[in-house]
C-alpha cells in the first residue's frame, strides 16, 4: 500500500509513526518480508559521521563603527574568503592558518584550519576576527579588530557544497613508501586499508535512486536541523549497480545547508591530517519515508550486500587513471581484515559507525516526539540508473 508524506507527517503529528533505523530494517525484513514492513513502518532513519571536505560556513559580522567593507579577514589567524559583500564572509573547512609551515617540514601537523574555527564557535569559544579594507566614502574603516563569539554574528550559517558521499574508495598503497593523504596514512606495498562510510547506515547508500532525497529535504546536521539545497560538486549517479541499485563506485553527494546556531561541536569537529592538510567532521542523518515496498528494498541492505572499489593511492588516483583493483564488501571491511591481490590487509573506518548509530537514533527520537517532520523532496539532477530502472519495470 502507498503512503505520502502528508500521510506520514499526520501520523507523526499524531505520535503513530513507526520509525526504525536503517541498521533495524535490515533484520525486520528478514523477519517479516517487505510487504508486511512497508505496511507498518512509516520512517527510515540514516546517519553518517566523518570528515567531509566540502563544507564550510558563511557569516555576516555586523557593521562596525565607524562602517568597513572587509576585503581581507582572518578569524585565529585563518583567511576566510571576504569577496562577497562589506561584512559577509565565508570560511572553509580546508583553509589553513597564514603561518601554518604546510609541508615544508614534512609531514606537516595542519594543527589548525577553517573546521576548527567552526568547531570553535559552534562551542562557544571566542574567535579573534581581524579585518582590513582599502575604504571607500561609505566604508571609510581600513582596519576592525575583536573576539567574536557565535553569538555576537548577526548570521551564521552552515554550508556545505558537498556532503554524504554515496559510495566511496577504499585506499591503498602499493608503492615502497609511506602516503600521506586525505584517506590518512597509508602504509607502503598495502600495509593498510582506509575506508570512509557508515556502509548500512549511510544515508544515500538507503536511497540510491534519490526518490525520496532531493531538494528540501529536512536532515539533522551538525547537531541541529538543515536541508538538502542542491546536489552536491562531483555528484555522479550514473555509476555501475548491485541489483539492489547500490552504487559501486563513488556516485551522488548532497549539498547541504544549516543555522550554525544551532548546532553542537559534538558534531561538527575539526580535524588535522598528517601531511595533508585539516578539514570537518560532520554529522549528518536523513529520514527516508516509507512510501511503497520499493523503498523498503532499498533500505534494507546490509554491509555484505554494500561494496566499495579498492583504489592504488600512490599511483592511480593521483594520476587521476579511474583504475579500480579490487571490490570489497562493508562487511568485509568492518571485520578489520580484507585480502587484496592475495594479501591480508588491514582495514579501518575515517568514519565513526557508532556516532552514525547515534545519529539514527537521535532522528528516530525526534521524529517520534513529533518534532521531526518530513519535507516533500523536488527531485534532484536526472539519475540515469533510476530512470532504467523504472522504465524497465519499476515503480
Amino acid at each position: 500500500m502507498a503512503k505520502t508524506i502528508a500521510e506520514i507527517n499526520e501520523k507523526i503529528k499524531e505520535g503513530k509513526a513507526v520509525v526504525v533505523t536503517a541498521e533495524e530494517i535490515i533484520d525486520l525484513v528478514e523477519r517479516k518480508g517487505l510487504e508486511d514492513v512497508a505496511s507498518t513502518v512509516d520512517v527510515i532513519t540514516t546517519g553518517t559521521f566523518g570528515p567531509m571536505c566540502s563544507s564550510g560556513a558563511y557569516i555576516n559580522l555586523g557593521h562596525s563603527k565607524p562602517r568597513i567593507k572587509i576585503n581581507r579577514v582572518l578569524l585565529n589567524g585563518v583567511p576566510a574568503y571576504a569577496g562577497l559583500a562589506a561584512v559577509d564572509i565565508y570560511i572553509g573547512a580546508t583553509e589553513l592558518a597564514v603561518n601554518d609551515p604546510l609541508n615544508e617540514v614534512f609531514p606537516g601537523e595542519f594543527k589548525y584550519g577553517g573546521g576548527h574555527v567552526i568547531e570553535d564557535l559552534v562551542a562557544g569559544r571566542k574567535v579573534r576576527m581581524e579585518a582590513f579594507s582599502y575604504g571607500t566614502d561609505c566604508y571609510p574603516s581600513k582596519h576592525w579588530e575583536r573576539e567574536i563569539t557565535l553569538q555576537d554574528v548577526k548570521e551564521a550559517v552552515l554550508f556545505n557544497p558537498r556532503n554524504a558521499y554515496q559510495n566511496y574508495n577504499v585506499a591503498v598503497n602499493r608503492s615502497d613508501r609511506v602516503l600521506y593523504t586525505y584517506m590518512g596514512m597509508l602504509r607502503p606495498e598495502l600495509g593498510n586499508a582506509n575506508y570512509c562510510s557508515a556502509g548500512q547506515l549511510s544515508p544515500l547508500l538507503n536511497d540510491p535512486y534519490f526518490r525520496t532525497i532531493g531538494i528540501g529535504t529536512r536532515i539533522f546536521l551538525g547537531g541541529g536541523i538543515g536541508y538538502v539545497v542542491w546536489q552536491g560538486t562531483q555528484h555522479n549517479p550514473d555509476v555501475p549497480r548491485t541489483e539492489t541499485g547500490a552504487p559501486r563506485l563513488p556516485a551522488g553527494t548532497l549539498a547541504v545547508l544549516g543555522d550554525l546556531k544551532g548546532m553542537d561541536s559534538r558534531w561538527l569537529v575539526g580535524c588535522s591530517f598528517l601531511g595533508y592538510g585539516a578539514t570537518l567532521a560532520v554529522g549528518l542523518g536523513i529520514p527516508i519515508p516509507v512510501l511503497d515496498e520499493e523503498v523498503v528494498r532499498c533500505a534494507a541492505v546490509s554491509d555484505a550486500d554494500l561494496f566499495a572499489p579498492v583504489v592504488d593511492y600512490s599511483y592511480d588516483y593521483p594520476q587521476g587513471t579511474g583504475k579500480v583493483i579490487g571490490e570489497v564488501s562493508y562487511a568485509q571491511l568492518k571485520s578489520g581484515w580484507i585480502e587484496i591481490e592475495g594479501k591480508k590487509v588491514p582495514t579501518a573506518p575515517l568514519s565513526s559507525y557508532p556516532r552514525a548509530r547515534e545519529i539514527a537514533q537521535t532522528l528516530k527520537s525526534l521524529i517520534e516526539q513529533g518534532s521531526f517532520l518530513l519535507t516533500e523532496p523536488v527531485q534532484l539532477l536526472p539519475c540515469p540508473a533510476r530512470d532504467k530502472a523504472y522504465q524497465e519495470g519499476g515503480d
